[in-house]
């Protein structure tokens, strides 16, 4: 086992310092009673009460999660079928062009895209809204999913699909009870990865979005520029709690899985 450096420790301890105590630092004045943000007056959780009392928060928060589980579950479908293509289709006519298409969210300045789903938004005569903050997140997020499904598809073993094919199996059926569950971890992490990106989306949305509908961040931004407020620091401090338990919780989940299967391999091991 390699030891840790006297420079490595030091540098992992400002890296570390540098991200957390920012966050720490904001969780505690969250409890202040003060309106100003740098003053402590006292612990008070007066704050989190206030922003319960906010409808603006509210209703913004409520349209972030609805847009997010929305557009991450289409954008999952759609990247997932566009893996799968890409993948199993072989050479086809405008493979290049669509894999490009596919791609190309992943370089193009978020600007450029948000301001190009405006132009096509306006240019259909479509208010602008939930469902125009959807179909933008979609856009952009289907192709992290294609990426990740696309990678667990690369390295997976076609003889179990040709074996269920052998055995009677239609091609949809193969798919649904063989590939689908084999690459269901991909999937279910294209996923979280095209919801956590919709939750923090706010370039984009800022184009897609109308007076109907406003995002949690585009509301956070907009109160930030007239000062931050003690209900901006509970609001924040709330997240990051969400962020900490989803971690935990993933992370034990990971490493009971694991334990569970290498049980599962001593088990079969003993058998045999």
């Amino acid at each position: 086992m390699t030891r840790l450096s006297r420079f490595n420790v030091v540098s992992l301890t400002l890296g570390f310092a540098f991200l957390y105590i920012p966050m720490l630092i904001l969780v505690i004045y969250s409890f202040n009673a003060s309106k100003l943000v740098t003053v402590w007056a006292g612990f008070s959780t007066k704050w989190y009460g206030e922003l319960l009392r906010n409808e603006q928060f509210l209703d913004a928060a409520w349209v972030t999660l609805r847009v997010a589980v929305i557009s991450s579950t289409i954008a999952t479908v759609l990247g997932t079928m566009a893996a799968y293509v890409l993948v199993r289709g072989g050479r086809f006519f405008g493979r290049t062009l669509f894999s490009g298409m596919i791609y190309a969210p992943l370089v193009m300045p978020e600007v450029i895209t948000g301001l190009s789903l405006l132009l096509l938004f306006i240019g259909i005569g479509l208010d602008r809204g939930v469902l125009t903050i959807v179909l933008a997140h979609t856009t952009f997020s289907m192709c992290y999913v294609s990426v990740v499904v696309s990678s667990r598809l690369m390295s997976f073993d076609r003889s179990l699909e040709e074996a269920a094919l052998d055995l009677g199996a239609s091609p949809f059926d193969a798919f649904r009870l063989v590939t689908l569950p084999i690459i269901a971890p991909a999937v279910i992490s294209g996923w979280l990865l095209a919801f956590t990106l919709s939750l923090d989306d706010l370039v984009i949305a800022s184009f897609a979005s109308g007076p109907s509908a406003t995002t949690l961040p585009m509301k956070i931004w907009s109160s930030v520029r007239l000062g931050v407020s003690p209900e901006i620091n509970a609001l924040s401090s709330i997240l990051i709690g969400l962020v900490t338990v989803g971690v935990i919780s993933a992370s034990l989940a990971s490493k009971h899985a694991s334990l569970r299967r290498q049980q599962e391999t001593q088990a079969a091991a003993r058998t045999t």
